[in-house]
């Protein structure tokens, strides 16, 4: 990582001349530059999601009326900081992180910087397209349901969504505490790598990948909402796996899809995050005030049958993970959504982009979202679950992909 802060004065100056195009920040701040240029991130623009805490900053949430002043900053990107980072902006999300599109009410829409008649998703839209237009390396997002793979896939990124707890929560807005997890969105493995060894305290050597078994699971796959275009890179990426020597084959993982007891399972968290706002009459846009409704009226009896659902969830991919060493699938079903349009063939934009993510963070595994060569504009993206612990395989095997030894990434779009 640079040792001077001429990549930092570079980072602003790009995030200034493009948030015109892409509505990228909330706030584009000239920070206080302390690193002495020794440690991992020395010199190391960073973009942060508006939901995280940092001294002194502002914290919106992407909201009408949330305006926050912390005396902490998260310790997350506390430690990011002390690597030698420094955060230059803060980013545009999906309202209080809850939804699929950062097409915000409050502050506009986020804008794709492979096509800005695109949704770059969410809820960390504005960390994704940070780093996809080339303004920082790494950028912060927070995934609950997919929050950081699904835009990292749709503006042809690397994502990590980490194992839960090991990156601490602690002034981080809640939506879901109980599988809230913070992760990093990189420009390259090798970034997504530095950011989450910083952030997760973590120094040990990435494992060796031999003789990996790779599972497919179904029905979860077959009954994906796929685009003909991502159908295609997967089957294909399979195909390039087995070349190199690993096994890839289906797994049965019964009951393991969407359905709508994943809203009764964070029911009751979401509605204690905003009661309290609620009640006082605070203003919401219509998607999320709509979504709250929702949830605050899920009973006791179906929150509890949320919960019941999520530990079969868990017992379901333990007994897979111990079959195989890794499950891939896309990261989303759909490379394309349009802002404004809430329908991707037909169905809701929620259930198509969250189709393979959301079912992760309730099973606190971790995953990641890695960009195929090639495969499209923005180019397809395939998500690799491990079990818990497992980030560091993850990362090797995002290194792995870099150096094409079973594929090969795309770079980043804007001039």
């Amino acid at each position: 990582m640079s040792t001077d802060n001429s990549d930092i004065r570079r980072a602003i100056e790009r995030a200034q001349s493009l948030q015109g195009r892409f509505n990228i920040f909330t706030s584009i701040e000239e920070p206080t530059i302390s690193n002495d240029g020794t440690g991992s991130l020395a010199g190391t623009p960073v973009a942060l999601k508006d939901l995280i805490d940092q001294a002194g900053r502002v914290t919106t949430c992407g909201s009408a009326f949330y305006r926050e002043t912390p005396d902490r900053t998260a310790p997350a990107v506390r430690r990011l900081e002390d690597a030698g980072a420094t955060v230059i902006g803060r980013t545009g999300l999906h309202e209080f992180a809850f939804g699929f599109s950062s097409e915000n009410p409050h502050f506009g829409p986020v804008r794709n910087p492979w096509n800005p008649a695109r949704s770059t998703g969410g809820s960390s839209g504005g960390s994704a397209a940070a780093v996809a237009a080339g303004i920082v390396p790494i950028a912060i997002g927070t995934d609950t349901g997919g929050s950081v793979r699904v835009p990292a896939a749709l503006c042809g990124c690397f994502g990590l969504k980490v194992t839960y707890g090991a990156i601490p929560l602690e002034g981080v807005f809640p939506l879901v505490p109980s599988i809230d997890t913070v992760g990093p969105i990189a420009g390259s493995p090798a970034g997504l790598e530095s950011a989450y060894r910083v952030m997760a305290s973590e120094s040990g050597p990435l494992p060796e990948l031999q003789s990996l078994r790779f599972g497919v699971p179904q029905p979860w796959y077959d009954e994906g909402p796929l685009s003909t275009e991502v159908d295609v890179a997967f089957r294909n990426v399979i195909d390039a796996i087995r070349l190199t020597g690993h096994q890839v084959s289906p797994i049965h993982l019964p009951d393991v899809i969407p359905t709508r007891r994943i809203g009764f399972a964070i029911a009751q968290e979401v509605t204690a995050a905003h009661r309290d706002f609620r009640a006082n009459g605070q203003p919401y846009g219509d998607e999320v005030a709509d979504r709250l409704d929702e949830a605050s009226a899920v009973s006791d009896d179906q929150a509890d049958e949320g919960r019941q659902w999520q530990e079969m969830i868990r017992s379901r991919f333990a007994d897979a993970l111990a079959t195989v060493d890794l499950l891939i699938t896309p990261t989303v079903p759909s490379m394309q959504k349009t802002i404004g349009v809430d329908l991707i063939d037909g169905l809701h934009y929620r259930k198509v982009l969250s189709w393979f993510t959301s079912i992760v963070n309730h099973a606190l595994l971790p995953a990641v979202a890695l960009p195929l060569t090639g495969t499209g504009i923005p180019p397809v993206s395939l998500q690799v679950i491990g079990p818990p612990g497992a980030d560091l395989a993850l990362l090797a095997l995002a290194r792995a992909f870099e150096a094409e030894e079973f594929a090969s990434f795309a770079a980043a779009p804007v001039d």
